[in-house]
């Protein structure tokens, strides 16, 4: 089983650059563990809370938002994935889309249902933002 949600925002004229900022700031205000880089599939961040994730799942689990497409058709992808070590210097695309998304047990589908909520409603906050809006 895969745990990934896929968001799809559609006449929001959001500057992805500022949300994918913007969603890193909110993980970390969180207590999250962050790292991005941005490929020419889009822009991934990878985010990780010491401790609970540890608990629940493997040390090496993370959640994974890649952000992707342009401003007024986007999408959010959602998912538990593999933490990926100097997320900046993995250059082999191929083996970092691999990892974004995890198959999960039931156990951990729970907990990561549980979490993802928190995050994807936080992330549809930032979108519905009038501040995200690219300047004409």
């Amino acid at each position: 089983m895969t745990s990934e949600k896929v968001l799809r925002f559609q006449g929001k004229n959001a500057d992805l650059a500022k949300l994918s900022q913007q969603l890193v700031d909110q993980l970390k205000a969180d207590g999250y563990k962050t790292q991005t880089t941005t490929a020419p599939l889009g822009t991934i961040i990878q985010a990780q809370k010491a401790g609970i994730l540890r608990d629940f799942i493997t040390a090496d689990r993370c959640f994974t938002i890649m952000v992707a497409g342009q401003p007024n058709d986007f999408t959010i992808h959602v998912g538990i994935g593999k933490w990926v070590r100097d997320i900046a210097i993995a250059a082999v695309e191929t083996i970092l889309v691999t990892w974004l998304f995890l198959a999960v047990d039931v156990p951990e589908m729970l907990w990561t249902r549980h979490v993802e909520q928190g995050i994807i409603a936080q992330i549809n906050q930032i979108v519905a933002s009038p501040a995200l809006a690219t300047a004409h």
